[in-house]
This record gives C-alpha cells, sequence and structure tokens, in this order.
C-alpha cells in the first residue's frame, strides 16, 4: 500500500513534481483543503493542513506529513502546537527546507524562529543544495538529505527547441520586477544595467512590471519605481512592459524571448524561476546570497550582507562592478546551460525514489516503536 503524505501543499509545482513523470505514483498526496471562506481565488493558501484542528480531524486519512511552504505566517507557537498534535497521533513530520531566509519577509527573525521549530523537530530533512544542507548542518546539527530540484516546464515544451538567434538579433537582458517581494529591489540592479548596455554592443534591457506595482491605487504600487521605469522608459533605455501575471505558457515564451534573467534579489535560499531559466535554455545572473550556484549553472553578482542592506535602509546592496562584469561574460561567451530533457526525466525518477526512501525509513522507525516528531 502506497503511503499517504499529507504535503503541504500538494497544489505547488515542486510537489507536483515529485512522482515519477511516467508511470504510477510511488505515494499518495491528499488534495489541499479548501481555504477558508473569507480567502478568495486561493488554491492552497493559507494551508489548513497547519492547524491542529485539521489533523485532529483527519489523523486516520495519512501517514506522514511532509511540509514545504506555507508556514509564513503562522507562528513558531502555533507551529509547536501542529508538532505536539502530530505527536499525538504518532505521524512523523517530514521538512524539506526551501527557504533559509524567507524572500517575502524583510525580517527574518520570524523564519528563524519558525524554522528553530521545525527544524529540530522533523523526523526527517530534505533541502536543495549542498550550500543549504551544510547551513542547516551549521545552525541545528542536524543532517539534511540533498534531493534536486524537478523540472518547472512540462513536457513537450521542455523538449522543444529553442529558437536560434541570428547575427542581427538584440542581446536581450530582462528583469522582472513582478509583485514585488520583500526579498527583491530591481531598481538599482536596473540601473546597473543601463551604465553596462553602452559596453555590450546590441543589447538592450527589457523590464517587466505587473500592473499592481505600475498602477495608482494599487496596494503593491510602487511610485519611486514606477517613475524611474517610465523615465528611463522615456529616455530610451529600457523597454518596459507593463501587464499582470503570466500565464505559464507566457512566463516560458517570455523567458525564450531573453537572453539572460537577471535576479534582483537581495536575499534568499534557492530559486524556481532558475529552474525554469535553466529548463528553457536561458542563462541566469543571480546575486551570490544563498545557494543559487549549488543550484543550477549561472553567473554570479555580488550583494553585501543584510546589515549593509539594513544600514542603508533596506536598498539593495548591489556591487555594480561585479554585476557588470556577469553581463560582459554573459555577452561574450553566451552560455548554453539548458536543461537535458532526458536527464530531467530520469532526475525526475530520482527525486521521486529519494522521496520514497525517506517516507520508508521514517514510517518503519514509527512501527518500530519510534516516536514521531522527536527533536
Amino acid at each position: 500500500m502506497l503511503p499517504v503524505i499529507a504535503s503541504v501543499p500538494a497544489g505547488h509545482v515542486y510537489v507536483r513534481h515529485l512522482d515519477p513523470p511516467a508511470g504510477e505514483p510511488t505515494a499518495v498526496r491528499l488534495a489541499d483543503p479548501r481555504p477558508r471562506a473569507d480567502v478568495p481565488d486561493a488554491q492552497w493558501w493559507p494551508p489548513r493542513m497547519l492547524e491542529p484542528g485539521w489533523v485532529d480531524a483527519h489523523a486516520d486519512d495519512f501517514d506522514l506529513m511532509h511540509v514545504h511552504f506555507g508556514f509564513d505566517a503562522v507562528s513558531p507557537a502555533d507551529l509547536a502546537d501542529l508538532v505536539a498534535c502530530l505527536r499525538r497521533h504518532g505521524k512523523p513530520l517530514v521538512l524539506t527546507v526551501h527557504d533559509l531566509r524567507n524572500p517575502h519577509q524583510l525580517d527574518r527573525a520570524l523564519h528563524d524562529a519558525q524554522l528553530d521549530v521545525l527544524v529540530p523537530a522533523a523526523d526527517a530533512l530534505l533541502t536543495l543544495t549542498r550550500g543549504a544542507a551544510a547551513e542547516v548542518r551549521a545552525r541545528w546539527e542536524r543532517e539534511a538529505t540533498v534531493v534536486p530540484h524537478p523540472h518547472v516546464v512540462e513536457e513537450p515544451r521542455l523538449s522543444r527547441p529553442r529558437r536560434q538567434r541570428g547575427p542581427d538579433d538584440p542581446f536581450v537582458v530582462g528583469v522582472h520586477a513582478k509583485s514585488l517581494r520583500a526579498g527583491m529591489d530591481p531598481l538599482p540592479v536596473i540601473e546597473a544595467v543601463v551604465d553596462t548596455l553602452p559596453l555590450m554592443p546590441g543589447a538592450r534591457l527589457r523590464v517587466d512590471a505587473h500592473t499592481d506595482v505600475m498602477t495608482p491605487g494599487f496596494d503593491r504600487h510602487e511610485p519611486a519605481l514606477a517613475d524611474r521605469l517610465r523615465e528611463l522608459e522615456r529616455r530610451g533605455d529600457v523597454e518596459l512592459h507593463v501587464h499582470d501575471y503570466f500565464t505559464d505558457d507566457e512566463l516560458w515564451d517570455y523567458l525564450e524571448a531573453l537572453d539572460v534573467s537577471l535576479l534582483p534579489y537581495r536575499f534568499g535560499t534557492h530559486s524556481g524561476w532558475l529552474e525554469a531559466c535553466h529548463d528553457l535554455g536561458t542563462t541566469v545572473v543571480a546575486p551570490d546570497c544563498g545557494y543559487y550556484a549549488d543550484q543550477r549553472p549561472c553567473l554570479l553578482y555580488a550583494v553585501a550582507g543584510e546589515s549593509a542592506a539594513a544600514a542603508d535602509g533596506g536598498a539593495h546592496p548591489v556591487a555594480a562592478g561585479s554585476l557588470r562584469d556577469a553581463l560582459l561574460t554573459a555577452h561574450r561567451d553566451r552560455p548554453q546551460w539548458r536543461a537535458d530533457p532526458l536527464e530531467r526525466a530520469r532526475e525526475r525518477v530520482a527525486v521521486a525514489r529519494a522521496h520514497d526512501e525517506v517516507y520508508a525509513a521514517v514510517l518503519a522507525a514509527v512501527a518500530a516503536g519510534g516516536v514521531a516528531c522527536t527533536s
């Protein structure tokens, strides 16, 4: 009988790709419970599986809980209650440490406190890179199994040949402002690219920004960013695209239209965006915070530590010279780092097998009389 996993969440693309790409699944993952009625248009957020009341009501429906995302707004005390509830029902806890620094929270204290509950309590830990595993070991003296991020782009798009650029095609650097996270500060990065463009013949900068960032009256409107982007557009320094969220197909089209996707992060750990670029063959220029270079091939630029960001009022502490050098390298060398679809398929089988082994080990420990969720 396949193990039944209360996966938090189940609907995220990462979690959906933990099963093998073909054939029968090797685990059953419960569907995400419907969020509360006061949360419109949400698929899995906030995840009700993190509520002890949900565990009490559904303890007979699953064998173990696997937490990935979604505990951003859950207090450490409530997470401790969840752990205690799982322990009462004899249900083990597996945690994948995706984020050692939450990209949605400017102050890291809450996420650190949440991890201080979940990491010691987990019966098994996974993470995506060796660098992240080393940090887990240093901070909590726990070992995390390193399992790579599965592909993001689906077949048949994953195998579709990328359009070959001609000698007269521009070299396109893209910065996507999206709906700004706390961990993003695109404007200093954009300014550095504008200064570098004259050194890259045939290059241009495409900046995409979501409607809510650019439009007065929206909750996420950023007037300083919007005004500066409009000014750079008038000067001809950027090609500005303002739009709502891309569909998946629109996002893949956008990424394939870029030679370089520049990540404007001031802190973070891992990146699904990087994985999508790897699937499609778009070169990524990423900050040297986090473990992006451990995750997939990319070019790095230097950012100062968080203390420097705080001293500067939270501004992006980008080292413009380092970013210039990374862009010039990308322009000169035109790296070809696209994922091999067959390798991605083999990798996904290995990812599924690794999860099966973790689940089997923790469930065997419970069956042998071990105590779930011990620190």
